[in-house]
């Protein structure tokens, strides 16, 4: 058994190329978020540029959560069924595992 860094498989490589997807989205996503308003200032009703804002960072948020998932579930498929033995893909199969607990536990236990 041989262990890589980079993987050999098709699979593999979608699993680490989607993981990087949701690495890349989350970054921009968090760079682009505007700091929190003080509870001291004044509440103004929403702008069209806020709204538009708001549904762009939601559908990020949708492409990049559903790219982790489906890197865990590609990741975990090349792992069991092509023997892939790859750094990169076991990394991707964890940060893809570690998103989909956070998504059924925000589903599941709603705050």
């Amino acid at each position: 058994m041989r262990i890589s860094i980079l993987p050999k498989t098709c699979l593999g490589k979608w699993s680490v190329g989607l993981v990087a997807v949701f690495i890349l989205i989350s970054v921009v996503n968090g760079l682009i978020t505007p700091p929190r308003p003080s509870p001291v200032a004044p509440v103004l009703p929403p702008s069209m540029a806020v709204v538009a804002m708001g549904i762009s960072r939601m559908v990020a948020l949708i492409i990049g959560l559903t790219s982790a998932v489906a890197a865990f579930v590609t990741g975990l498929i090349s792992i069991i069924k092509s023997r892939e033995r790859s750094i990169l893909v076991f990394l991707a199969v964890i940060i893809g595992l570690l998103v989909l607990i956070f998504c059924l536990g925000e589903v599941i236990f709603p705050h």
